[in-house]
């Protein structure tokens, strides 16, 4: 397993990010780009995990169970 951390300028970044990581990979993404219409309702069904970043605790409870999941099943 590992991390790949990109630092995008834009919230549309993400679905060009998408198409260059590896297969396997999951990208990360701020919460409010659920929310964003149908750019939201396809990162939603790709699988993205959204994190809400206002609420830092909730943010890293997401990540650290997403980590435990990749260490479990030795997953990227």
């Amino acid at each position: 397993p590992y991390v790949i951390v990109c630092n995008h300028q834009a919230s549309l970044d993400l679905m060009g990010m998408v198409e260059v990581i590896p297969d396997r990979c999951v990208p990360i993404a701020k919460k409010e780009i659920m929310y964003m219409g149908t750019v939201g309702w396809a990162c939603w069904l790709s699988g993205i995990i959204f994190i809400d970043r206002h609420k830092r605790e909730d943010a890293i409870n997401v990540i650290s169970q997403t980590a435990r999941i990749m260490r479990r099943e030795n997953v990227r």
